[in-house]
């Protein structure tokens, strides 16, 4: 994600834009909470329209930045090298983790290990490799924006589709990362002037009020953007316009989002490395709360326990991106595989990518995500 303290988003360069790391490190935050909301929302009107609202834009504007930093991946060698060592190795470990934490915890009757239906949140990674994969396709189109809607429109109207890669929910966030493939740096530099943020306060707050407004007419599933209309008892025609307001509200927020984001250096600047981890570990701590039952106390779905579950959720993934955590989890989260790999891929394109004189894809140097070629291997908008 990341770049320049000069805005400039699209340069290489030797270090990092605090603003893109700030933006993770927040989005991830909102992540948790949605996550850790969910079991405890019922009958608080307010805690359920805060929770249309975030998952309105809160993995959109990872897919978009995401996107913004797939610009340059093309199907080099090296680059697919780290796309398999940074998204698809994780994807493989942690969904058959998840199952297997699903079966011994969770106590599921179902033991089927599949890496065709992710589970939970890891339909992320399986999306970032589909949308990564196709990148220089986008390049290619003429109109590559109004193509990906098109295809997302046709996804919520084709309950047949079924649950394979999570390709329902892969297409509809289609758009997003699209999006970013066609933004600019100074598209960003737009969304920093002061005049945004002065502009991003009201929005989320009529944002705010209409989540609250809408609790009782609208189906929550429709912002998870995993299914056709026909799946929701909805009309077929309902799909195609809601995957356009649904949109069109991502695109609004994230902006919104981003212009409230301080382009500074900060406490949580550093955290914003690390949210590939926060994002995957997260899950856990979640998952293993709802099977011990502890949701289910009763003191925990009154406001004040409202309030007891956002402090803790935000404080636990901030924990789960630190420095210790990712020391411990990056043989799994950003592996060293040159020894997978032929000679000739294994050390190409540390140079040319805009890498640092770190470890391949390490958390800690320069680019990744937050330059453009660099980028091209790991899991863009969370992972560095």
């Amino acid at each position: 994600m990341p770049h320049r303290p000069g805005d400039g988003a699209g340069r290489s360069g030797k270090q990092r834009d605090p603003f893109f790391d700030n933006a993770k490190y927040l989005a991830i935050v909102l992540v948790a909470l949605g996550h850790s909301w969910a079991p405890v929302m019922s009958g608080n009107r307010f805690l359920e329209g805060a929770y249309n609202v975030v998952y309105t834009f809160h993995m959109p504007a990872f897919v978009i930045i995401s996107g913004f930093f797939s610009r340059d991946f093309d199907l080099r060698p090296s680059r697919l090298k780290r796309l398999i060592t940074g998204v698809v190795v994780p994807y493989v470990v942690f969904e058959t983790a998840y199952s297997l934490f699903r079966v011994f915890v969770g106590r599921s009757g179902d033991h089927a290990i599949s890496l065709l239906e992710p589970w939970y949140l890891t339909w992320f990674l399986c999306a970032l490799f589909i949308w990564r994969v196709t990148a220089p396709v986008w390049k290619l189109v003429r109109h590559p924006l109004a193509v990906a809607l098109g295809i997302a429109m046709l996804a919520s109207v084709s309950p047949a589709m079924g649950g394979s890669l999570d390709l329902p929910r892969v297409l509809q966030f289609l758009p997003c990362f699209v999006l970013g493939l066609c933004l600019r740096p100074e598209h960003f530099r737009l969304v920093r002037r002061r005049a945004a943020r002065l502009v991003a306060v009201p929005v989320f707050a009529v944002a705010l009020l209409a989540g609250w407004w809408t609790v009782p007419d609208l189906n929550t599933a429709w912002v998870y953007r995993n299914g056709a209309a026909q799946d929701l008892g909805a009309p077929w025609w309902a799909g195609p316009v809601m995957v356009l307001l649904l949109f069109a509200g991502s695109v609004l927020l994230t902006g919104c989002f981003l212009a409230l984001v301080p382009g500074r250096r900060m406490w949580c600047t550093t955290l914003g490395t690390g949210t590939l981890y926060g994002y995957l570990l997260h899950g856990f701590v979640i998952k293993g709360v709802l099977y011990a039952g502890w949701f289910e106390t009763a003191w925990l779905h009154r406001p004040l326990g409202a309030l007891v579950v956002t402090v803790v959720a935000a404080g636990g993934v901030t924990l789960l991106c630190t420095r210790p955590v990712r020391g411990v989890f990056r043989c799994v989260v950003e592996p060293r595989m040159d020894w997978a790999f032929r000679r000739d891929t294994a050390g190409s394109g540390t140079a040319t990518d805009g890498r640092g004189s770190g470890r391949p894809g390490g958390s800690d140097n320069g680019s990744g995500p937050t330059g453009t070629a660099g980028a091209a291997g790991r899991g863009a908008a969370l992972v560095r």
